[in-house]
């Protein structure tokens, strides 16, 4: 009778046979708390993971545990959503041509040197919501990624393009939340 050595087998590195294209979104709690859970499986398994997240101050618990996790790479960019600040038109024209640009340089240029396993894009379907990303943009990431790369979207969002572009879509529903009553609390909401 053989045996298997599954320690052995645990530290082998994964080969996906295909990447999927998973998006968590809805107006429920969980989505980054989904994401991240995912990027720490994924870097446990030896995959390299791009965690990019978007319009969140970069405090948040868990940006800090993955910042010291081996094969994730963490990129904070744009942390601050143009709905928490007044800004005159000028200014939000400024904002977006600065986030195209950033998309361009941060995102796609480390996405094509640094060639993650996973890719994980969070908050990205508000940045297409609110116009600072055209879709097409990342249906381009989507379609000339590597086909076993795996590519993970969060957001409140979601537009018809995406869901027909997705493999797997999850929806988190808010079925009861305290807010406003009850803020934000570090540690459990960031």
């Amino acid at each position: 009778m053989r045996t298997v050595d599954f320690h052995k087998k645990a530290r082998e590195k994964p080969s996906l046979e295909r990447g999927l294209v998973q998006v968590y979104t809805g107006e429920g709690k969980g989505k980054t708390t989904a994401a991240v859970g995912l990027a720490i499986r994924a870097a446990g398994a030896g995959l390299k993971v791009g965690f990019f997240q978007f319009f969140k101050k970069p405090i948040s618990g868990e940006v800090e545990i993955i910042r010291n996790i081996k094969n994730i790479d963490v990129y904070i960019l744009a942390p601050l959503h143009p709905a928490f600040q007044y800004m005159s038109e000028e200014e939000l024209r400024r904002y977006r041509d600065n986030f195209r640009r950033i998309w361009a340089r941060d995102v796609m240029g480390n996405i094509k040197k640094k060639h993650y396993d996973v890719i994980i894009l969070d908050e990205i379907l508000i940045a297409i919501r609110d116009g600072f990303l055209d879709e097409k943009n990342l249906f381009f990431l989507i379609d000339e990624r590597d086909n076993k790369t795996e590519i993970v979207l969060t957001g409140r969002y979601i537009t018809d393009g995406i869901m027909e572009k997705a493999d797997i879509i999850t929806e988190m529903k808010k079925v009861k939340h305290p807010f406003p009553e009850i803020k934000a609390r570090r540690g459990i909401e960031y």
